[in-house]
Protein backbone atom coordinates (compact mmCIF):
# COMPACT_ATOMS: atom_id res chain seq x y z
CA UNK A 1 0.00 0.00 0.00
CA UNK A 2 1.54 3.29 -1.32
CA UNK A 3 0.21 6.47 -1.36
CA UNK A 4 -0.47 10.06 0.93
CA UNK A 5 -2.82 9.99 3.49
CA UNK A 6 -5.85 12.10 2.26
CA UNK A 7 -7.39 12.48 5.44
CA UNK A 8 -6.60 12.56 9.18
CA UNK A 9 -7.09 9.74 11.58
CA UNK A 10 -9.84 11.10 13.30
CA UNK A 11 -11.97 11.87 10.16
CA UNK A 12 -11.29 8.10 9.68
CA UNK A 13 -11.96 6.52 13.03
CA UNK A 14 -15.17 8.86 12.40
CA UNK A 15 -16.43 7.04 9.28
CA UNK A 16 -15.48 3.60 9.93
CA UNK A 17 -17.08 3.18 13.15
CA UNK A 18 -19.94 4.95 12.69
CA UNK A 19 -23.59 3.00 13.68
CA UNK A 20 -23.68 0.20 10.91
CA UNK A 21 -20.45 0.09 9.80
CA UNK A 22 -18.05 -3.35 10.00
CA UNK A 23 -15.87 -1.52 12.58
CA UNK A 24 -18.85 0.04 14.90
CA UNK A 25 -17.91 0.76 18.33
CA UNK A 26 -19.68 -0.09 21.14
CA UNK A 27 -20.26 0.33 24.76
CA UNK A 28 -20.54 -2.69 27.83
CA UNK A 29 -19.64 -3.00 30.97
CA UNK A 30 -16.99 -5.48 31.72
CA UNK A 31 -17.06 -6.67 35.14
CA UNK A 32 -18.71 -3.46 36.21
CA UNK A 33 -16.21 -1.09 34.46
CA UNK A 34 -18.12 0.72 30.91
CA UNK A 35 -15.72 -0.39 28.37
CA UNK A 36 -15.27 0.44 24.28
CA UNK A 37 -15.38 -2.90 22.15
CA UNK A 38 -15.71 -3.49 18.48
CA UNK A 39 -19.70 -4.45 18.64
CA UNK A 40 -19.01 -6.73 15.53
CA UNK A 41 -16.17 -8.80 17.44
CA UNK A 42 -16.52 -12.64 17.27
CA UNK A 43 -17.43 -14.07 20.88
CA UNK A 44 -14.85 -16.75 21.32
CA UNK A 45 -12.13 -18.93 19.71
CA UNK A 46 -14.40 -21.23 18.95
CA UNK A 47 -16.12 -19.21 16.98
CA UNK A 48 -13.13 -17.49 15.09
CA UNK A 49 -11.99 -21.35 14.51
CA UNK A 50 -15.40 -22.33 12.58
CA UNK A 51 -15.35 -18.94 10.70
CA UNK A 52 -11.71 -20.05 9.70
CA UNK A 53 -13.28 -23.36 8.03
CA UNK A 54 -14.74 -21.21 5.53
CA UNK A 55 -11.49 -21.06 3.79
CA UNK A 56 -11.89 -24.64 3.19
CA UNK A 57 -9.01 -25.97 0.64
CA UNK A 58 -6.29 -23.05 0.70
CA UNK A 59 -3.87 -23.60 2.45
CA UNK A 60 -3.30 -22.39 6.37
CA UNK A 61 -0.08 -24.11 8.02
CA UNK A 62 3.35 -25.03 6.01
CA UNK A 63 6.04 -26.41 8.13
CA UNK A 64 9.47 -27.48 6.11
CA UNK A 65 7.63 -29.82 3.20
CA UNK A 66 4.43 -30.35 5.39
CA UNK A 67 1.24 -28.43 4.41
CA UNK A 68 -2.47 -28.02 6.14
CA UNK A 69 -5.26 -26.73 4.41
CA UNK A 70 -8.00 -25.04 6.51
CA UNK A 71 -10.48 -27.56 6.33
CA UNK A 72 -7.90 -29.83 7.40
CA UNK A 73 -7.14 -28.10 10.04
CA UNK A 74 -10.52 -27.25 11.85
CA UNK A 75 -11.26 -30.79 11.71
CA UNK A 76 -8.26 -32.30 13.29
CA UNK A 77 -8.74 -29.31 16.12
CA UNK A 78 -12.35 -30.16 15.99
CA UNK A 79 -11.31 -33.74 16.66
CA UNK A 80 -9.09 -33.44 19.54
CA UNK A 81 -11.36 -30.84 21.06
CA UNK A 82 -14.01 -34.30 21.43
CA UNK A 83 -11.42 -36.31 22.45
CA UNK A 84 -10.01 -33.79 25.08
CA UNK A 85 -13.42 -33.58 26.81
CA UNK A 86 -14.71 -37.57 25.92
CA UNK A 87 -11.21 -39.08 26.62
CA UNK A 88 -9.46 -36.96 29.47
CA UNK A 89 -12.60 -35.29 30.81
CA UNK A 90 -11.42 -31.53 30.47
CA UNK A 91 -14.41 -28.93 31.22
CA UNK A 92 -15.06 -25.63 30.97
CA UNK A 93 -12.29 -23.74 33.13
CA UNK A 94 -10.02 -27.17 32.98
CA UNK A 95 -6.27 -25.99 32.50
CA UNK A 96 -4.89 -27.42 29.03
CA UNK A 97 -1.04 -26.46 28.58
CA UNK A 98 1.19 -25.99 25.72
CA UNK A 99 4.73 -26.67 25.95
CA UNK A 100 6.88 -27.30 22.71
CA UNK A 101 8.67 -24.96 19.55
CA UNK A 102 6.70 -23.82 16.84
CA UNK A 103 5.43 -26.91 15.18
CA UNK A 104 1.70 -27.04 13.33
CA UNK A 105 0.55 -29.35 16.27
CA UNK A 106 1.08 -26.23 18.51
CA UNK A 107 -1.91 -24.72 16.60
CA UNK A 108 -4.15 -27.81 16.70
CA UNK A 109 -3.63 -28.52 20.09
CA UNK A 110 -4.65 -24.47 21.02
CA UNK A 111 -7.89 -24.46 19.16
CA UNK A 112 -8.67 -28.15 19.88
CA UNK A 113 -8.10 -26.93 24.14
CA UNK A 114 -10.00 -24.03 23.55
CA UNK A 115 -12.75 -25.44 21.80
CA UNK A 116 -13.24 -27.75 24.44
CA UNK A 117 -13.83 -25.01 26.71
CA UNK A 118 -10.62 -25.23 28.60
CA UNK A 119 -8.10 -22.32 29.71
CA UNK A 120 -5.23 -22.79 27.30
CA UNK A 121 -1.93 -21.89 29.01
CA UNK A 122 1.31 -21.72 26.51
CA UNK A 123 4.66 -22.19 28.21
CA UNK A 124 7.66 -20.66 27.25
CA UNK A 125 9.83 -23.45 25.47
CA UNK A 126 13.63 -21.82 26.21
CA UNK A 127 12.03 -22.91 29.65
CA UNK A 128 14.13 -25.27 31.99
CA UNK A 129 12.18 -28.01 33.41
CA UNK A 130 12.16 -25.98 36.66
CA UNK A 131 10.36 -23.68 35.41
CA UNK A 132 8.01 -25.53 33.17
CA UNK A 133 7.36 -27.29 36.69
CA UNK A 134 6.21 -23.82 38.00
CA UNK A 135 3.69 -22.97 35.35
CA UNK A 136 2.21 -25.85 34.99
CA UNK A 137 1.62 -25.98 39.15
CA UNK A 138 0.79 -22.65 39.36
CA UNK A 139 -2.01 -22.83 36.61
CA UNK A 140 -3.13 -26.26 37.85
CA UNK A 141 -2.85 -27.96 34.47
CA UNK A 142 -4.85 -31.00 33.65
CA UNK A 143 -3.21 -31.97 30.38
CA UNK A 144 -0.44 -31.00 28.79
CA UNK A 145 0.31 -31.17 25.44
CA UNK A 146 4.23 -30.92 24.53
CA UNK A 147 6.82 -31.83 22.16
CA UNK A 148 9.48 -34.46 22.67
CA UNK A 149 12.12 -32.21 24.38
CA UNK A 150 9.87 -30.20 26.55
CA UNK A 151 8.18 -33.49 27.66
CA UNK A 152 11.48 -34.84 28.92
CA UNK A 153 12.40 -31.60 30.84
CA UNK A 154 9.19 -31.83 32.37
CA UNK A 155 9.71 -35.68 33.15
CA UNK A 156 11.52 -35.49 36.69
CA UNK A 157 9.25 -33.53 38.24
CA UNK A 158 5.63 -35.22 37.56
CA UNK A 159 5.75 -36.44 41.18
CA UNK A 160 5.30 -32.89 41.80
CA UNK A 161 2.60 -32.02 39.75
CA UNK A 162 -0.46 -34.17 40.99
CA UNK A 163 -3.02 -32.26 39.19
CA UNK A 164 -1.39 -32.86 36.30
CA UNK A 165 -3.48 -36.21 34.75
CA UNK A 166 -2.47 -36.44 31.10
CA UNK A 167 0.78 -35.51 29.10
CA UNK A 168 0.87 -35.88 25.48
CA UNK A 169 3.78 -35.85 23.49
CA UNK A 170 4.30 -34.74 19.97
CA UNK A 171 6.60 -35.92 17.50
CA UNK A 172 8.53 -38.24 19.54
CA UNK A 173 9.00 -41.14 17.57
CA UNK A 174 8.31 -44.46 19.09
CA UNK A 175 8.88 -44.17 22.89
CA UNK A 176 7.63 -41.44 25.02
CA UNK A 177 10.46 -39.71 27.85
CA UNK A 178 8.38 -41.26 31.07
CA UNK A 179 5.78 -43.69 31.82
CA UNK A 180 2.58 -42.53 31.43
CA UNK A 181 3.34 -40.02 29.00
CA UNK A 182 1.01 -41.36 25.63
CA UNK A 183 2.04 -40.59 21.87
CA UNK A 184 0.06 -37.99 20.33
CA UNK A 185 -0.38 -40.31 17.33
CA UNK A 186 -1.75 -42.85 19.63
CA UNK A 187 -4.46 -40.12 21.05
CA UNK A 188 -5.06 -38.90 17.83
CA UNK A 189 -4.88 -41.34 14.91
CA UNK A 190 -6.91 -40.59 11.95
CA UNK A 191 -8.96 -37.60 12.12
CA UNK A 192 -12.55 -38.59 10.45
CA UNK A 193 -13.99 -36.59 7.67
CA UNK A 194 -17.28 -36.09 9.80
CA UNK A 195 -15.21 -34.32 12.65
CA UNK A 196 -17.15 -31.41 14.30
CA UNK A 197 -17.04 -29.55 17.24
CA UNK A 198 -18.24 -30.63 20.76
CA UNK A 199 -21.14 -28.65 22.23
CA UNK A 200 -19.23 -26.30 25.18
CA UNK A 201 -21.20 -23.79 26.89
CA UNK A 202 -18.13 -20.82 27.41
CA UNK A 203 -18.92 -16.93 26.71
CA UNK A 204 -17.10 -13.92 25.47
CA UNK A 205 -15.76 -12.56 28.95
CA UNK A 206 -14.60 -16.17 30.35
CA UNK A 207 -11.68 -17.26 30.58
CA UNK A 208 -9.46 -18.22 27.74
CA UNK A 209 -5.50 -18.25 28.01
CA UNK A 210 -3.21 -17.59 30.63
CA UNK A 211 0.32 -16.22 29.13
CA UNK A 212 3.04 -16.11 31.71
CA UNK A 213 5.51 -12.80 31.72
CA UNK A 214 8.19 -12.55 33.98
CA UNK A 215 7.76 -10.53 37.56
CA UNK A 216 9.17 -7.75 39.02
CA UNK A 217 8.86 -10.13 42.28
CA UNK A 218 11.59 -12.47 40.88
CA UNK A 219 8.57 -15.45 39.50
CA UNK A 220 6.54 -15.66 36.21
CA UNK A 221 3.11 -14.32 36.43
CA UNK A 222 0.07 -15.86 34.82
CA UNK A 223 -1.44 -13.30 32.33
CA UNK A 224 -5.57 -14.27 32.33
CA UNK A 225 -7.01 -13.71 29.32
CA UNK A 226 -10.42 -13.58 28.11
CA UNK A 227 -12.26 -14.47 25.17
CA UNK A 228 -12.89 -10.99 24.80
CA UNK A 229 -9.13 -10.10 25.02
CA UNK A 230 -7.84 -11.92 22.48
CA UNK A 231 -10.55 -11.73 19.59
CA UNK A 232 -10.64 -8.46 20.14
CA UNK A 233 -6.78 -7.93 18.30
CA UNK A 234 -7.44 -9.50 15.11
CA UNK A 235 -10.63 -6.80 14.73
CA UNK A 236 -7.73 -4.13 16.06
CA UNK A 237 -5.53 -4.99 13.61
CA UNK A 238 -7.63 -5.45 10.56
CA UNK A 239 -9.24 -1.94 11.73
CA UNK A 240 -5.50 -0.55 11.56
CA UNK A 241 -5.20 -1.94 7.81
CA UNK A 242 -8.53 -0.55 6.79
CA UNK A 243 -7.97 3.00 8.34
CA UNK A 244 -4.48 3.12 6.66
CA UNK A 245 -6.01 2.00 3.04
CA UNK A 246 -8.77 4.41 3.44
CA UNK A 247 -6.42 7.16 3.87
CA UNK A 248 -4.46 6.54 1.25
CA UNK A 249 -7.17 5.98 -1.17
CA UNK A 250 -6.50 2.90 -2.12
CA UNK A 251 -8.38 -0.39 -1.65
CA UNK A 252 -8.03 -2.59 1.35
CA UNK A 253 -8.57 -5.97 -0.27
CA UNK A 254 -5.78 -5.64 -2.25
CA UNK A 255 -5.67 -8.00 -5.33
CA UNK A 256 -8.17 -10.06 -3.65
CA UNK A 257 -4.81 -12.86 -3.55
CA UNK A 258 -4.03 -15.16 -0.25
CA UNK A 259 -1.27 -13.16 1.79
CA UNK A 260 1.31 -15.54 3.46
CA UNK A 261 3.14 -14.27 6.93
CA UNK A 262 6.01 -16.06 8.02
CA UNK A 263 5.74 -16.92 11.38
CA UNK A 264 8.97 -16.12 13.21
CA UNK A 265 8.55 -15.14 16.48
CA UNK A 266 7.43 -18.46 19.37
CA UNK A 267 3.75 -19.04 19.32
CA UNK A 268 3.88 -18.98 23.48
CA UNK A 269 4.20 -15.23 22.48
CA UNK A 270 1.61 -12.68 22.49
CA UNK A 271 2.45 -11.71 19.19
CA UNK A 272 2.59 -14.94 17.62
CA UNK A 273 -0.74 -16.39 18.92
CA UNK A 274 -2.83 -12.95 18.99
CA UNK A 275 -1.55 -10.66 16.19
CA UNK A 276 -0.06 -14.09 13.96
CA UNK A 277 -1.99 -17.67 14.43
CA UNK A 278 -5.59 -16.04 15.50
CA UNK A 279 -5.67 -13.00 13.17
CA UNK A 280 -4.60 -15.54 9.99
CA UNK A 281 -6.74 -18.12 11.11
CA UNK A 282 -9.62 -15.43 10.90
CA UNK A 283 -8.33 -13.58 7.72
CA UNK A 284 -7.60 -16.79 5.70
CA UNK A 285 -3.84 -15.80 5.74
CA UNK A 286 -1.50 -18.86 4.79
CA UNK A 287 1.10 -19.27 7.61
CA UNK A 288 4.46 -20.08 7.32
CA UNK A 289 6.21 -21.69 10.59
CA UNK A 290 10.08 -21.34 11.47
CA UNK A 291 11.28 -23.83 14.23
CA UNK A 292 13.57 -21.25 15.21
CA UNK A 293 14.58 -18.27 13.68
CA UNK A 294 17.42 -17.41 11.46
CA UNK A 295 17.42 -14.54 9.01
CA UNK A 296 19.32 -16.54 6.18
CA UNK A 297 16.49 -19.26 6.15
CA UNK A 298 13.81 -16.26 6.26
CA UNK A 299 14.93 -15.05 3.09
CA UNK A 300 14.75 -18.92 1.85
CA UNK A 301 11.26 -19.03 3.04
CA UNK A 302 10.23 -15.04 1.46
CA UNK A 303 11.73 -16.80 -1.63
CA UNK A 304 9.94 -20.40 -1.67
CA UNK A 305 6.03 -19.38 -0.51
CA UNK A 306 5.62 -15.83 -1.97
CA UNK A 307 5.87 -14.25 1.79
CA UNK A 308 3.81 -11.11 1.45
CA UNK A 309 4.18 -10.28 5.31
CA UNK A 310 6.84 -10.89 7.93
CA UNK A 311 8.66 -9.31 11.01
CA UNK A 312 8.61 -10.33 14.39
CA UNK A 313 10.88 -8.05 16.61
CA UNK A 314 12.74 -5.08 15.46
CA UNK A 315 16.40 -6.97 15.66
CA UNK A 316 14.66 -9.77 13.13
CA UNK A 317 13.79 -7.52 10.67
CA UNK A 318 17.22 -5.86 11.04
CA UNK A 319 19.20 -9.22 10.53
CA UNK A 320 17.31 -9.82 7.28
CA UNK A 321 18.08 -6.25 5.96
CA UNK A 322 21.58 -6.74 6.79
CA UNK A 323 22.29 -10.38 5.42
CA UNK A 324 24.28 -11.38 2.79
CA UNK A 325 22.16 -13.31 0.56
CA UNK A 326 19.42 -9.84 0.56
CA UNK A 327 20.18 -9.12 -3.09
CA UNK A 328 20.60 -12.51 -4.10
CA UNK A 329 17.09 -13.64 -3.11
CA UNK A 330 13.44 -12.48 -4.12
CA UNK A 331 11.68 -10.49 -2.25
CA UNK A 332 9.43 -9.13 -4.68
CA UNK A 333 6.09 -10.52 -2.84
CA UNK A 334 6.67 -8.54 0.15
CA UNK A 335 3.89 -6.33 0.50
CA UNK A 336 4.30 -5.18 4.50
CA UNK A 337 6.71 -5.05 7.09
CA UNK A 338 5.71 -5.44 10.73
CA UNK A 339 7.29 -5.07 13.90
CA UNK A 340 6.64 -4.74 17.84
CA UNK A 341 7.14 -6.11 21.44
CA UNK A 342 10.95 -4.07 21.42
CA UNK A 343 12.18 -0.56 20.51
CA UNK A 344 12.55 0.27 17.28
CA UNK A 345 15.27 2.61 16.50
CA UNK A 346 14.24 4.88 13.79
CA UNK A 347 16.49 4.44 11.10
CA UNK A 348 14.81 1.29 10.74
CA UNK A 349 12.12 2.38 8.32
CA UNK A 350 14.17 4.13 6.54
CA UNK A 351 15.99 1.55 5.85
CA UNK A 352 13.23 -0.93 4.88
CA UNK A 353 11.96 1.86 2.51
CA UNK A 354 15.63 1.57 0.67
CA UNK A 355 15.63 -2.13 0.44
CA UNK A 356 12.02 -2.76 -0.11
CA UNK A 357 10.95 0.17 -1.97
CA UNK A 358 7.53 1.33 -1.51
CA UNK A 359 6.60 -1.54 0.97
CA UNK A 360 4.93 -0.04 4.21
CA UNK A 361 6.56 -0.70 7.89
CA UNK A 362 4.70 -0.61 11.04
CA UNK A 363 5.59 -0.79 14.67
CA UNK A 364 3.42 -1.57 17.22
CA UNK A 365 2.75 -1.45 20.78
CA UNK A 366 1.03 -4.01 23.62
CA UNK A 367 2.19 -6.27 26.25
CA UNK A 368 0.87 -9.88 26.98
CA UNK A 369 -1.40 -8.23 29.58
CA UNK A 370 -2.77 -6.10 26.26
CA UNK A 371 -3.50 -9.44 24.54
CA UNK A 372 -0.83 -8.14 21.64
CA UNK A 373 -1.84 -4.84 19.73
CA UNK A 374 -2.86 -1.31 21.99
CA UNK A 375 -1.49 1.05 19.25
CA UNK A 376 -0.05 0.85 15.81
CA UNK A 377 2.05 3.48 13.95
CA UNK A 378 1.93 2.26 9.69
CA UNK A 379 2.78 4.15 6.88
CA UNK A 380 3.05 7.23 5.93
CA UNK A 381 2.86 8.58 9.86
CA UNK A 382 5.48 6.13 10.88
CA UNK A 383 7.78 7.68 8.19
CA UNK A 384 6.82 10.85 9.91
CA UNK A 385 7.44 9.68 13.56
CA UNK A 386 9.38 6.93 13.10
CA UNK A 387 10.45 7.06 17.03
CA UNK A 388 6.79 6.67 18.34
CA UNK A 389 4.82 3.37 18.49
CA UNK A 390 1.95 5.15 17.31
CA UNK A 391 -2.05 5.76 18.28
CA UNK A 392 -4.49 3.68 20.15
CA UNK A 393 -6.99 1.96 17.72
CA UNK A 394 -10.68 3.15 18.58
CA UNK A 395 -11.37 0.62 21.51
CA UNK A 396 -8.46 1.05 23.32
CA UNK A 397 -7.65 4.37 25.44
CA UNK A 398 -4.71 5.46 26.66
CA UNK A 399 -3.50 8.39 29.39
CA UNK A 400 -0.11 9.29 30.74
CA UNK A 401 -0.29 10.08 34.73
CA UNK A 402 2.31 10.84 37.21
CA UNK A 403 3.46 9.08 40.57
CA UNK A 404 0.08 8.89 42.11
CA UNK A 405 -1.76 8.36 39.20
CA UNK A 406 -3.29 11.98 38.14
CA UNK A 407 -3.46 12.32 34.41
CA UNK A 408 -0.57 14.59 33.20
CA UNK A 409 -0.85 17.34 30.51
CA UNK A 410 -0.53 16.44 26.90
CA UNK A 411 3.18 16.65 26.24
CA UNK A 412 4.30 15.23 29.52
CA UNK A 413 6.20 12.08 30.78
CA UNK A 414 5.02 9.83 33.20
CA UNK A 415 3.40 6.30 33.42
CA UNK A 416 1.39 4.85 30.43
CA UNK A 417 -1.68 3.51 31.67
CA UNK A 418 -4.28 1.44 28.88
CA UNK A 419 -7.84 0.46 29.18
CA UNK A 420 -9.38 -0.96 26.98
CA UNK A 421 -11.59 -4.45 26.04
CA UNK A 422 -8.05 -6.26 25.54
CA UNK A 423 -6.79 -5.42 28.62
CA UNK A 424 -6.90 -9.10 30.72
CA UNK A 425 -8.06 -9.74 34.05
CA UNK A 426 -5.30 -9.76 36.40
CA UNK A 427 -2.52 -12.30 36.96
CA UNK A 428 -3.88 -16.12 37.76
CA UNK A 429 -3.94 -16.72 41.61
CA UNK A 430 -2.19 -13.71 42.54
CA UNK A 431 -4.66 -10.99 43.89
CA UNK A 432 -1.87 -8.93 45.19
CA UNK A 433 -0.04 -7.99 41.98
CA UNK A 434 -3.36 -8.03 40.42
CA UNK A 435 -4.21 -5.50 42.53
CA UNK A 436 -0.63 -3.14 41.96
CA UNK A 437 -0.92 -3.19 38.21
CA UNK A 438 -4.82 -3.01 37.37
CA UNK A 439 -7.24 -0.42 38.50
CA UNK A 440 -10.59 0.31 37.38
CA UNK A 441 -10.23 -1.10 34.13
CA UNK A 442 -6.40 0.41 33.83
CA UNK A 443 -3.67 -1.12 33.19
CA UNK A 444 -0.36 0.43 34.84
CA UNK A 445 2.24 -0.64 32.26
CA UNK A 446 5.05 0.20 33.75
CA UNK A 447 6.73 2.31 30.90
CA UNK A 448 7.64 5.72 30.75
CA UNK A 449 5.78 7.96 28.03
CA UNK A 450 4.33 10.80 26.80
CA UNK A 451 1.44 11.82 23.84
CA UNK A 452 1.95 14.44 21.33
CA UNK A 453 -1.30 16.53 20.27
CA UNK A 454 -2.50 13.60 17.41
CA UNK A 455 -2.59 11.10 20.68
CA UNK A 456 0.74 9.12 19.08
CA UNK A 457 2.83 7.45 21.77
CA UNK A 458 6.16 7.51 22.43
CA UNK A 459 7.53 4.93 25.06
CA UNK A 460 10.79 7.12 26.78
CA UNK A 461 11.97 4.58 28.80
CA UNK A 462 10.78 1.61 31.20
CA UNK A 463 10.07 2.40 35.05
CA UNK A 464 10.11 -1.58 35.84
CA UNK A 465 13.57 -3.18 36.57
CA UNK A 466 13.81 -5.04 33.15
CA UNK A 467 15.70 -5.19 29.77
CA UNK A 468 14.53 -6.75 26.60
CA UNK A 469 16.71 -9.52 24.61
CA UNK A 470 15.47 -10.34 21.19
CA UNK A 471 12.33 -9.53 21.85
CA UNK A 472 12.15 -11.28 25.27
CA UNK A 473 11.73 -9.35 28.57
CA UNK A 474 14.01 -10.39 31.17
CA UNK A 475 13.38 -9.06 34.64
CA UNK A 476 16.47 -8.39 36.05
CA UNK A 477 15.23 -9.36 40.21
CA UNK A 478 14.75 -13.44 38.47
CA UNK A 479 18.48 -13.39 37.61
CA UNK A 480 19.42 -11.88 40.98
CA UNK A 481 17.13 -14.03 43.12
CA UNK A 482 19.28 -17.27 41.53
CA UNK A 483 22.51 -15.49 41.98
CA UNK A 484 21.58 -14.77 45.64
CA UNK A 485 21.18 -18.40 46.14
CA UNK A 486 24.85 -18.97 45.45
CA UNK A 487 26.60 -19.68 48.73
CA UNK A 488 29.81 -16.84 47.75
CA UNK A 489 27.28 -14.47 46.76
CA UNK A 490 26.58 -11.61 49.13
CA UNK A 491 24.97 -8.70 46.82
CA UNK A 492 24.39 -8.72 43.18
CA UNK A 493 22.86 -6.68 40.69
CA UNK A 494 21.76 -7.93 36.83
CA UNK A 495 22.37 -4.66 34.56
CA UNK A 496 21.48 -4.40 30.57
CA UNK A 497 24.51 -4.09 28.11
CA UNK A 498 24.03 -3.50 24.62
CA UNK A 499 23.95 -5.85 22.19
CA UNK A 500 24.56 -4.99 17.81
CA UNK A 501 21.52 -7.33 16.95
CA UNK A 502 19.30 -8.71 20.55
CA UNK A 503 19.24 -4.73 21.80
CA UNK A 504 20.69 -5.63 25.19
CA UNK A 505 21.91 -8.97 27.25
CA UNK A 506 21.76 -9.33 30.78
CA UNK A 507 24.98 -8.98 32.60
CA UNK A 508 25.64 -8.92 36.79
CA UNK A 509 27.47 -7.20 39.30
CA UNK A 510 28.10 -9.60 42.08
CA UNK A 511 29.91 -8.53 45.60
CA UNK A 512 31.70 -11.97 46.52
CA UNK A 513 31.32 -13.17 50.24
CA UNK A 514 34.58 -12.81 52.62
CA UNK A 515 36.34 -15.73 52.24
CA UNK A 516 34.75 -17.47 49.69
CA UNK A 517 35.39 -17.57 45.88
CA UNK A 518 33.75 -17.92 42.29
CA UNK A 519 34.45 -17.67 38.75
CA UNK A 520 32.64 -16.26 35.53
CA UNK A 521 31.69 -19.31 34.82
CA UNK A 522 30.94 -20.81 37.80
CA UNK A 523 28.05 -18.60 38.14
CA UNK A 524 26.92 -18.39 34.50
CA UNK A 525 26.48 -22.17 35.06
CA UNK A 526 24.68 -22.33 38.15
CA UNK A 527 21.72 -19.67 36.81
CA UNK A 528 21.85 -21.66 33.45
CA UNK A 529 20.70 -24.50 35.79
CA UNK A 530 17.82 -22.94 36.96
CA UNK A 531 16.70 -20.31 34.27
CA UNK A 532 16.18 -20.46 30.71
CA UNK A 533 19.49 -20.10 29.04
CA UNK A 534 18.79 -16.43 27.81
CA UNK A 535 18.42 -15.06 31.29
CA UNK A 536 21.54 -16.44 31.97
CA UNK A 537 24.51 -13.12 32.08
CA UNK A 538 26.74 -12.85 29.67
CA UNK A 539 29.30 -11.13 31.59
CA UNK A 540 29.96 -11.32 35.09
CA UNK A 541 31.74 -8.01 36.71
CA UNK A 542 33.28 -9.03 40.78
CA UNK A 543 32.99 -5.52 42.38
CA UNK A 544 35.53 -4.88 45.29
CA UNK A 545 33.11 -3.90 48.18
CA UNK A 546 29.33 -3.23 48.79
CA UNK A 547 27.38 -2.12 45.63
CA UNK A 548 26.33 1.58 45.76
CA UNK A 549 22.90 2.04 46.59
CA UNK A 550 20.50 5.41 47.57
CA UNK A 551 19.23 6.10 50.84
CA UNK A 552 16.25 4.01 50.59
CA UNK A 553 18.20 0.62 50.24
CA UNK A 554 17.99 0.83 46.08
CA UNK A 555 20.90 -0.60 44.15
CA UNK A 556 22.16 2.15 42.03
CA UNK A 557 22.31 0.95 38.74
CA UNK A 558 22.55 3.33 36.16
CA UNK A 559 25.54 4.43 38.18
CA UNK A 560 27.32 1.32 37.26
CA UNK A 561 26.00 0.67 34.30
CA UNK A 562 28.21 4.16 33.62
CA UNK A 563 30.91 2.87 35.40
CA UNK A 564 31.11 -0.51 34.05
CA UNK A 565 30.16 -0.37 30.66
CA UNK A 566 30.60 3.08 30.04
CA UNK A 567 27.10 3.80 28.66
Amino acid sequence: MTGSFSMSIAEADAQLTAPGQMFEVDEVEIRGIPTKVWKNCPATLADILTLSRGHGDKTFLVYEDEHMTFEEHFRACAHLATILRDRFGVREGDRVAIAMRNFPEWSVAFWAASAAGAVVVPLNAWWTGEELQYGLADSGTKVLIADEDRAARIAPHLADLPELEVTVVVRGGASVPAEGMLRWEDVVGQVPESAELPSVNVATDDDATIFYTSGTTGRTKGALGTHRNICTNPISLFYVNVRNALRAGVDAAGDGSQNAYLLSVPFFHATGCHSVLVANALAGGKLVIMYRWDAGRALELIERERITTFGGVPTMVMQVLDHPDFDSRDTSSVKAVGYGGAPAPPELVRRIQEQFGSVPASNGYGLTETSSLSTMNAGEDYVKKPDSVGPPVPVVTVKVVDADGRELALGSVGELWIKGPNVVKGYWGKPEATAQTFSDGWLHTGDIARLDEENFVYIVDRAKDMLIRGGENIYCVEIEAVLYEHPAVADAAVIGVAHPTLGEEPAAVVQVRAGCSVTESELQEFVRTKLASFKVPVKVWFYDGPLPRNPAGKILKRELRDELVGA
